[in-house]
């Protein structure tokens, strides 16, 4: 998938470098359901991903003049199956944070669900602090649909307990898609 600034597509083996590149820094996977990840836990994951093929629920974005890949969108299907519901993530290198990209992106893979997938609705989850990310979902025409409070926890504190997160959910149907 192209837009105007970037090509969107399946991973391949030797994106674990550029992988490597902000999945290694903290403040990247802050609100993310894991830690930093190593060079070694890179190169399973886009060799992971890469093996998936049409299967893999996540997607490289690249830079179209010279295919260096600044992020990723999870993008999966949600059962049960006659609902039709997708959901959508990114998570994108910080030295290309404030550019659009995430949003670009995104704005191509909703396009994707609602006219090659056929979905009924798209929605996504961000943490109520993660102003940046919900910014974005927001920009997409999503609809904050509620927020949720300590329904998630991913990370633990050095004693052991549940790090409890507040997270919004956001929401687009196929016919507010169309008409927006």
């Amino acid at each position: 998938m192209e837009t105007e600034r970037l090509i969107i597509r399946r991973f391949k083996p030797d994106d674990w470098k550029d992988l490597y590149e902000y999945l290694s820094l903290p403040e990247v996977v802050e609100y993310e359901p894991y830690y930093t990840y190593s060079e070694e836990e890179c190169k399973e994951a886009s060799k992971g991903r890469a093996e998936a093929g049409e299967k893999s629920c996540f997607w490289a974005v690249c830079l179209k003049g010279d295919n260096k890949m600044i992020g990723h969108i999870f993008f999966a299907f949600n059962e049960p199956e006659e609902f039709n519901t997708w959901e959508i993530g990114y998570v994108f290198n910080p030295k290309f944070y404030g550019k659009g990209y995430a949003t670009e992106a995104s704005k191509r893979i909703l396009k994707y669900g609602f006219e090659d997938k056929g979905a009924h609705r798209i929605m996504a989850h961000a943490n109520v602090k993660n102003i940046a990310s919900w910014k974005v979902l927001e920009r997409l025409s999503l609809r904050r649909e509620g927020c949720m409070l300590q329904n998630v926890w991913f990370k633990k504190t050095p004693q052991g307990e549940p790090i409890w997160n507040d997270s919004y959910e956001y929401a687009i149907l196929e016919h507010e898609w169309k008409n927006k």
